[in-house]
């Protein structure tokens, strides 16, 4: 089984230039709880002048209809985001730390290991919640201003995740550098090394291969993946980020090499289109465009 994992509410509309209305906001994330998703990550709860276009998160979580079947997720920075997202009754936080300590200091001003520190306290403060916690890697893969990040690195900072009890991991190619084979090596040795760790993926398709690594994912065994409506997304805090891989054309290869998932691949491409609606200019995806492999034309 595949998870797939929309993150356009959060990742997509964070790096959009114009205002998502909030009502759209909405509509669209109720349409997406029908198409049989396993988790939306519907905002973050931060700072309105850091990200002005997610300034409605309270207005969002609190107005869309709840599928019982799907994880609501939204990103927390700190302890106030973490506040605000217990009031929505959110039901997963996720935590972000960039591997790369140019890039965090960038993304929140706080070394990786300040920022690990800062944790402490949104732990502390959960610890009688019934709320799941995940911990994000941004920079898994690559970093900008560093290069590449070392697996041991990779790993020390999963195992710092480990001794917060956090064991829910996603790795993010935040810019978009990964290569296949780096993400097949990564993999299996984080598996080996953490045999019971779930492993998210969330790939950008910043240089074209985002998809080629999802299936070196695949291959070395993990099965949930983040992506996003019409390959929306990006980083406004690294040069050339551009979007996730595409939620609509990941399933639509999944889908016909076989891969069981819950997914309606008809049903998210109809949402990929209402999308299309919102956002004033083309779309990334390519299945809304060409259509299915299997709709044939007359001859």
């Amino acid at each position: 089984m595949i998870y797939v994992q929309e993150v356009v509410t959060r990742d997509g509309f964070q790096n959009e230039g114009h205002f998502v209305p909030t009502n759209k906001k909405i509509e669209l994330i109720n349409k997406l709880s029908k198409v049989g998703l396993n988790k939306i990550e519907v905002t973050s709860f931060v700072s309105p002048k850091a990200v002005p276009n997610l300034r409605d998160a309270e207005e969002v979580m609190d107005g869309i209809n709840r599928n019982p079947n799907i994880t609501y997720s939204a990103l927390v920075p700190n302890l106030i985001g973490a506040r605000r997202a217990v009031e929505c009754e959110v039901d997963e936080i996720n935590l972000l730390v960039s591997a790369s300590n140019t890039h965090n200091l960038k993304n929140v001003n706080y070394t990786t290991e300040q920022t690990f520190e800062k944790f402490n306290e949104i732990i502390d403060y959960l610890s009688n919640k019934k709320i799941s916690i995940n911990g994000s890697l941004g920079t898994s893969f690559g970093c900008p201003f560093e290069g590449q990040i070392p697996a041991e690195h990779i790993l020390n900072l999963i195992e710092k995740y480990f001794e917060l009890g956090v064991f829910n991991i996603t790795l993010a190619d935040t810019t978009g550098m990964a290569i296949p084979n780096q993400v097949y090596n990564l993999c299996t040795k984080i598996i080996n090394e953490f045999p019971t760790i779930n492993i998210t993926l969330h790939f950008h398709n910043t240089r074209g291969m985002g998809l080629a690594n999802v299936l070196e994912g695949i291959r070395a065994g993990i099965n949930r993946f983040d992506s996003s409506l019409g390959g929306l997304g990006g980083c406004p805090f690294a040069p050339g980020a551009t979007g996730n891989i595409c939620t609509e054309d990941l399933v639509h290869m999944l889908y016909f090499m076989g891969y069981k998932m819950t997914v309606n691949l008809d049903k998210l491409v109809n949402v990929a289109k209402y999308l299309q609606e919102i956002i004033p200019w083309e779309l990334d995806g390519q299945v809304i465009k060409s259509g299915k492999i299997t709709d044939l034309h007359p001859r």
